[in-house]
């Protein structure tokens, strides 16, 4: 009896801890369920708000993008007259350069009256030479002429009282015609003289080197104590009137664009002097060698000149419509040059051209452009081909 009550009690236990057992199960399923769900509800919302928050983002992205299109101050050149120059270089020299020797028989240089750089007028003496000799041969003529005038005043004294006597039959008409021969030899004794004496003073005028012309003194080769003669060469160098020019060497294509009486700006080197000129002469030739011809422009007298030196010129040979553009405008690269333009889009193109004449307003565009483009002025070197922009027309400088 004891026994099975036992029995019934363990049994009751078994059972009643399977139960629990059961129970504790169940409710571990019911958590885990709940804490699942509450998983994929935070999956599921957390993925809502990165992406509510993506779309922000990207608005705000699109808006900044919006505001961070540049302003680009560009430039419609249009086409203006614009004046075609050509540059040339070439070498100073005298217009007319005089060469100055020795015009007499020459002798010892007793003075050197003028140095290089200095304005002598025409007949002025530059340098005088020793004529102790010929002044003693000129004073000989002079008495010469003393001596015949003497001869022909006795001469025609003795033919007048001849005449006086004629009518009272004491002398002969031979004898009066002697008499006459005898006074017209004595005059013309007189004029041989002064011819001597003349021609003596003439040489002994021409012993001293004077200028042929007015004009500046360019070189000296004497001192004095020299000897000089006819076989001295030259011994001063002049340039007439101060006269100068420049001998401008120039491109066969050039040469042919420039005539006479081109107006030139003629700026030596090592000089901020810019000295108006024209053309006067241009060679009819063409070196075969260089392939470039001569031009020989005009200019006056300036201190910044020297003859043999070197200097640039820039010659206006006309006119010329082309579109006109600011220097930063221009850029250049290993292609050439080019400019950058805005397009009916607003963005921007790079555009090949060809630089013409560079002045005081701008550099003039030879070929590239219409001058309707909307062409970059500024802030082009960081600016690339295909960026959007907004142009901000300004006025073109002329």
């Amino acid at each position: 009896m004891n026994y099975e009550r036992k029995v019934d009690v363990m049994d009751s236990l078994a059972g009643t801890q399977s139960f629990y057992e059961d129970a504790g199960d169940s409710r571990r399923k019911r958590t885990f369920l709940i804490v699942a769900l509450v998983l994929i509800a935070l999956a599921l919302a957390a993925t809502y708000y990165a992406f509510t928050q993506s779309k922000g983002a990207a608005a705000e992205g699109e808006g900044q993008g919006g505001a961070a299109i540049p302003n680009v101050t560009v430039v419609i050149p249009g086409r203006v007259s614009v004046e075609a120059a050509i540059s040339a270089n070439g070498t100073i020299a005298a217009r007319r350069e005089m060469p100055v020797g020795v015009a007499g028989e020459g002798g010892q240089v007793v003075r050197v009256l003028v140095e290089p750089g200095q304005w002598v007028g025409a007949g002025q003496t530059l340098a005088v030479i020793d004529r102790s000799v010929q002044a003693q041969q000129a004073a000989s003529l002079a008495a010469s002429i003393r001596v015949a005038r003497a001869d022909a005043d006795l001469a025609q004294a003795e033919l007048e009282r001849a005449q006086a006597l004629v009518g009272r039959g004491f002398i002969s008409k031979a004898d009066m015609d002697r008499k006459r021969a005898t006074r017209d030899a004595a005059n013309a004794r007189v004029r041989v003289a002064q011819a001597q004496y003349a021609e003596a003073t003439a040489r002994n005028d021409r012993l001293n080197i004077v200028a042929p012309a007015a004009g500046l003194v360019l070189t000296r080769q004497v001192e004095p104590g020299q000897i000089v003669g006819a076989g001295s060469g030259i011994l001063f160098r002049m340039a007439r009137g101060g006269e100068m020019e420049m001998l401008a060497q120039m491109a066969e294509a050039d040469l042919a664009r420039v005539q006479v009486g081109t107006r030139a700006t003629v700026t030596p080197v090592g000089s901020a002097a810019q000295i108006a000129g024209q053309v006067w002469q241009k060679s009819p030739i063409i070196d075969m060698d260089t392939r470039q011809g001569t031009v020989r422009i005009a200019v006056p007298y300036s201190e910044a000149l020297r003859p043999g030196g070197f200097a640039d010129a820039r010659l206006i040979a006309g006119t010329a419509e082309a579109p006109l553009l600011p220097e930063s405008a221009v850029q250049s690269g290993p292609e050439g040059n080019f400019v950058l333009v805005v397009d009916a889009k607003n963005v921007i193109k790079r555009q090949p051209v060809k630089v013409g004449q560079v002045t005081d307003n701008g550099v003039s565009i030879a070929s590239g452009l219409t001058g309707n483009e909307r062409v970059v002025a500024l802030a082009g070197a960081f600016l690339n081909p295909g960026d959007k922009v907004k142009p901000v027309v300004q006025k073109s400088s002329q």
